[in-house]
C-alpha cells in the first residue's frame, strides 16, 4: 500500500476484560485441578488490535461499547495508557463490560469464552456517527466479535472512501461472498480459514489450498495464521509461507491479534508484502513469551530488535 497522507488507522470491534487462569492440564469432566496463576486484564480483540497499534506509534482510534460497571474504567485505561484515542468509545448504561475467560495451560494452549454483554449491544447511530473518522483512516481493522451488521457497515463507509480493510475474522463464522470481496487483506486463523473454505486446514500445505481458495472468491490477499508453523499468504499469483519465530511460550492469548495489527501497521508504512509478513511474524513471537493480552503485546522497538537479533 502506498502512503495515501492519512494519518491514523481505526479498529472497530470488541473490549473485553479478561480473566485468565494457568494449570499444568485443564481439567477433565467434573474434576477440579489446581491452578498455578491468575490474572485479570483488558482484553477483547478490537482493544487488543488498537493497542497493538498504537504501540507501534500509529496514531489509533477505536470504535466500540463498553459497560457501565468496575472493569470499564481499567479497559479504558489501558487504552489511553497506549495512547489509542478513545473519542468513540460508548458506555452502555444498560450491559456489563465484555468478559473473556481464558484458561491457558502448560504447553501455552488456551482455550477462551466469552461473554460479549455491551459488545453485542450496537446502534446503528453508533457506526454511523463514525463515519467521518473511518473514511479519513489509512485502514480500518474489524473483526467478529461484536454484531456482523456493524462490521458490515463499517467495511461499507471504508470501502466508499478506498481505505484499506482489514478483517480478522474471530470468532470462527461463516461469511456472506459479499463481504469478503469488500475486505482488501483477510486474515484467518487455521479454524477460521477450515470454515469459510470449507476444507480442512492443519498444515502448511492444506493452508496453501486454502488461501487460493479463498482469495479466489474474494479477489484479495489471504494471510491464513497457522501458530508454530508459521503464516501462509495467497496474493495474486504468488503463496507465501512465512515461518514462525521459535520461541519460548508462555501464552498465546493476543498472537492473532498482535500477528494481524502489526500486518496492518507494516502495509500502511508501505513494506512490501514479505517484508510486512516478517514483521508481523516477528509480533506474534514476542506477543506469545509474555501472559495476558494487552501486557504481552510488544513495542516497534522490541520487535525491531528482535529482527536484528531473533535467536536472542
Amino acid at each position: 500500500m502506498t502512503d495515501t497522507g492519512r494519518s491514523y488507522c481505526v479498529v472497530v470491534g470488541s473490549l473485553n476484560i479478561d480473566l485468565f487462569v494457568t494449570a499444568e492440564r485443564p481439567p477433565r469432566k467434573g474434576e477440579t485441578v489446581l491452578g498455578t496463576g491468575f490474572g485479570l486484564f483488558p482484553g477483547g480483540k478490537g482493544a487488543n488490535q488498537a493497542v497493538q497499534l498504537a504501540r507501534l506509534g500509529s496514531e489509533t482510534y477505536i470504535v466500540g461499547r463498553i459497560g457501565a460497571d468496575i472493569f470499564a474504567d481499567q479497559v479504558v485505561g489501558s487504552l489511553e495508557a497506549a495512547a489509542v484515542r478513545t473519542d468513540y468509545l460508548i458506555k452502555d448504561a444498560g450491559a456489563g463490560t465484555g468478559k473473556g475467560c481464558v484458561f491457558s495451560d502448560a504447553a501455552g494452549d488456551n482455550w477462551i469464552v466469552v461473554v460479549p454483554e455491551a459488545n453485542m449491544r450496537w446502534q446503528s447511530h453508533d457506526i454511523e456517527n463514525a463515519r467521518a473518522l473511518i473514511q479519513g483512516a489509512r485502514a480500518l481493522i474489524v473483526q467478529l466479535e461484536i454484531p456482523l451488521p456493524v462490521v458490515a457497515r463499517a467495511i461499507d463507509l471504508a470501502c466508499e472512501a478506498d481505505v484499506l480493510v482489514v478483517l480478522n475474522p474471530a470468532p470462527a463464522s461463516e461469511l456472506p461472498g459479499g463481504l469478503l470481496r469488500k475486505v482488501d487483506l483477510l486474515v484467518p486463523n487455521e479454524t477460521e480459514a477450515s470454515i469459510l473454505a470449507g476444507l480442512s486446514v492443519g498444515d502448511v500445505e492444506s493452508a496453501k489450498e486454502a488461501a487460493r481458495l479463498l482469495q479466489s472468491k474474494a479477489d484479495n490477499t489471504v494471510t491464513i495464521t497457522l501458530g508454530s508453523a508459521g503464516s501462509v499468504t495467497a496474493t495474486g499469483d504468488d503463496i507465501i509461507h512465512t515461518p514462525a519465530f521459535p520461541v519460548e511460550v508462555a501464552d498465546v492469548t493476543a498472537a492473532g491479534d498482535s500477528f494481524c495489527a502489526c500486518l496492518a501497521y507494516a502495509l500502511t508504512e508501505s513494506h512490501d508484502l514479505e517484508t510486512a509478513l516478517r514483521f508481523a511474524s516477528a509480533g506474534g513471537a514476542l506477543s506469545v513469551t509474555r501472559l495476558g493480552a494487552q501486557p504481552s503485546l510488544p513495542t516497534l522497538d522490541e520487535i525491531n530488535t528482535f529482527l536484528e537479533h531473533p535467536g536472542g
